[in-house]
């Protein structure tokens, strides 16, 4: 029922299934696949980052940060990862770069790398904008490549943890990704939606050696 999709081999690339696989669509939170790749790559995880005013109050999937908040930047993907939460993205683009904009800038420097032509990044969360777009089979060709980091790999599979709340409490994580209880071997990816994008899905699973995207 989806407008595109693709099923891609994670070991050799190659395309088992494909349909409108290089349509040019809006992908919702998905992108935070991307934020934490080039985050993972600019930042150690263990970097301590405390939240700006700028990444307080964002719209959408939240959680709730508060200014002056410290956390690892691990701590603050799997915010982005599991809760979906664009005020967790936001913060992380700022700790990397200084500002979203300059994030951009560095996310669409990897599309680069990774031969993309059909993607572009304008933010690090996927709310609504003309200029922020992918296709399904470039999509699939960053969920591989975000993959290969075994520390993002192990937050995309994770399904429930908790960070530290601003009341001495903790915060609850909860992954959205519903398949990471119902498939035999799912290790994530991400979910993604906005009313105007629709419902977005990158998954991965690995069965008797067979790893799939």
């Amino acid at each position: 029922s989806s407008k595109s999709a693709i099923l891609i081999n994670y070991d050799d690339c190659s395309v088992l299934y494909e349909k409108n696989a290089d349509l040019v669509l809006p992908m919702a939170s998905t992108t935070k696949i991307m934020t934490a790749l080039v985050a993972a790559e600019s930042m150690p995880l263990s970097a301590k980052v405390s939240i700006p005013k700028e990444a307080v109050g964002i719209e959408g999937s939240s959680v709730y940060l508060t200014e002056g908040e410290i956390f690892t930047l691990e701590e603050l993907l799997c915010c982005t990862l599991l809760e979906s939460a664009n005020d967790a993205a936001t913060a992380v683009a700022i700790a990397v770069s200084g500002s979203i904009e300059d994030f951009a800038v560095l996310m669409n420097e990897k599309c680069a790398e990774l031969g993309l032509v059909d993607t572009h990044f304008t933010n690090p969360h996927g709310l609504d904008d003309d200029e922020h777009y992918t296709t399904a089979r470039e999509l699939g060709i960053i969920a591989a490549a975000a993959l290969e980091n075994d520390a993002l790999r192990k937050i995309f599979s994770t399904y429930k943890m908790t960070v530290a709340a601003p009341d001495g409490g903790v915060r609850l994580l909860i992954n959205h990704n519903r398949l990471l209880k119902s498939i035999e071997g799912c290790i994530g990816v991400k979910t993604g939606y906005t009313k105007s994008n629709g419902r977005c899905l990158v998954s991965a699973a690995e069965r008797n050696g067979l790893r799939l995207i």
